[in-house]
């Protein structure tokens, strides 16, 4: 074998189908809480080749520059091939070979890093691959599915087209089933525009349960998608079967609570999720739904008025702080329970622990636009109810309508806007900013008389305003 220098090895490790070519970025995960989640998976997941989580594991222990920590795991997914599929054991291992060669470069010894190379290089030559190091099997596509969707939902498109490219070759293959009916579920769950299409993920899950029945976690899935159809009876049959199945898989039962949650079962909810925290009590997603079921139960207590215990209703708000910052701690980019708990703290009357914490939150959403939008909801509403400041909640709110993404929260931001803006000028109080952003509202709904009438008098009040006039002269046009 000849010596490669260290430029042309790094040239050929770029060529590599393994986590350090799938452009899986530190940035968009918490390392700690990866760690947890996948030692869990292995821990727990006792159907499933454990193979993938052992190579994640690698990877999260390089990023965290724990290279000796990640070749023993490396180690452990070999083991785990030699075990459960020793007659393939050359096209399982193809990650794995380039996750260690991709380390030994990191740790200087490239000798090393030259065998699995040269490891890869073969394997890929007897499989008949046109390429040197790299070849298309439905186990890497599988592989590259599941670490992409370990690193958040930005990753879902991509892990989706995965699992679809090894179903091209192998179209019963149940764990690339299984993996696209996830992809499409998560999917769903994180696009605004899911509503148009809400049974899309209904039968890939379907088809996954068929071919997985005994992973309980997936039927829980489906259970949910059920649930979102308004097919509840049929959903918690699933739900009611598989705990018969599995009652100590803690991945089920995060997902029959949140079944039970969202029917309004809350001690149902809460069993489950207390069994599956004394299994993982690391669990950000437990104690972020444990938060959530408490919540739940102190806006029931408090649709009671005057009437309502306080201590109880203080018990409970403690209760979902409790949790939602133990979520927080367990994942720092946790970014829903970031303002979830900031709106726990105003309902205390604790309004600077409340600032801060959604100071932390808007400081994790450059990224993503759509969380903005939820966010400057969510401070807006504090600004007005806690703080008595309309002019900062019009402002939060008028950030939030402004960015141009169909959503819940925008139309939560434009409802709450459209109120406080009617107010003002009801009161004579309103100046030609608001008139202006009340014909902007008038706009987005498609109300153009009210529009053009709104800017008018912003034009009135700011005649020399080139923003309102290029509008009104834009509506007038349009009609």
């Amino acid at each position: 074998m000849s010596i490669l220098s260290k430029n042309d090895i790094k040239s050929t490790l770029l060529q590599l189908e393994c986590h350090f070519t799938w452009i899986l970025l530190k940035e968009d995960v918490d390392l700690d809480n990866l760690k947890d989640t996948t030692g869990d998976h292995i821990e727990f997941h006792l159907t499933k080749s454990k193979v993938a989580s052992y190579n994640m594991l690698s990877y999260v222990c390089h990023l965290k520059h724990l290279n000796e920590d990640a070749l023993k795991n490396l180690q452990k997914a070999e083991e785990e091939v030699e075990k459960n599929h020793p007659n393939e054991t050359d096209r399982r291992s193809l990650v794995t070979w380039g996750n260690y060669a991709w380390i030994y470069y990191y740790m200087n010894r490239y000798k090393e890093a030259q065998t699995y190379l040269s490891k890869v290089e073969d394997t890929c030559k007897k499989l008949s691959s046109t390429a040197r190091y790299k070849i298309q099997l439905p186990e890497i596509y599988a592989e590259k599915g599941w670490a992409l969707l370990r690193f958040g939902r930005t990753y879902y498109g991509r892990a989706k087209e995965c699992f679809e490219n090894a179903l091209k070759e192998e179209p019963n293959n149940p764990e690339c089933n299984a993996g696209r009916a996830i992809a499409m579920y998560r999917l769903q769950n994180v696009s605004w525009q899911s509503c148009k299409d809400e049974k899309s993920s209904l039968e890939p899950l379907r088809r996954a349960v068929e071919l997985n029945p005994n992973d309980t976690s997936l039927v829980a899935l489906l259970a949910l998608k059920l649930q979102d159809l308004n097919l509840v009876d049929e959903g918690e049959r699933y739900i009611e079967e598989a705990m018969k199945k599995t009652p100590d898989f803690p991945f089920f039962l995060r997902y029959a609570a949140k079944f039970y949650r969202r029917k309004g079962d809350l001690d149902k909810a809460l069993a489950s999720l207390k069994k599956a925290l004394a299994l993982t009590p690391t669990s950000s997603f437990l104690h972020h739904q444990a938060g959530l079921c408490y919540r739940r139960k102190l806006i029931q207590l408090e649709k009671a008025g005057k009437h309502a215990p306080r201590k109880q209703v203080e018990e409970l708000i403690q209760l979902c702080i409790f949790h939602f910052k133990i979520a927080i701690e367990q994942k720092s980019i946790f970014f829903v329970a970031y303002y979830d708990l900031a709106n726990m703290y105003a309902k205390e009357n604790k309004y600077q622990e409340a600032e801060e914490t959604f100071h932390k939150a808007f400081q994790l959403i450059d990224r993503h636009t759509a969380d903005k939008q939820e966010l400057c909801y969510h401070y807006g509403h504090f600004q007005y109810l806690y703080r008595k400041s309309e002019s900062e909640a019009i402002k939060y709110y008028t950030e939030g309508l402004k960015i141009e993404i169909d959503s819940f929260a925008r139309t939560n931001c434009k409802t709450a806007l459209k109120k406080l803006l009617e107010q003002r000028i009801q009161r004579g109080s309103a100046d030609a900013a608001a008139f202006s952003t009340l014909g902007f509202i008038h706009q987005l709904n498609s109300q153009k008389l009210q529009a053009i009438k709104c800017y008018e008098k912003a034009l009135e009040l700011d005649p020399e305003n080139e923003e309102y006039l290029s509008a009104l002269c834009k509506l007038r046009f349009s009609i």
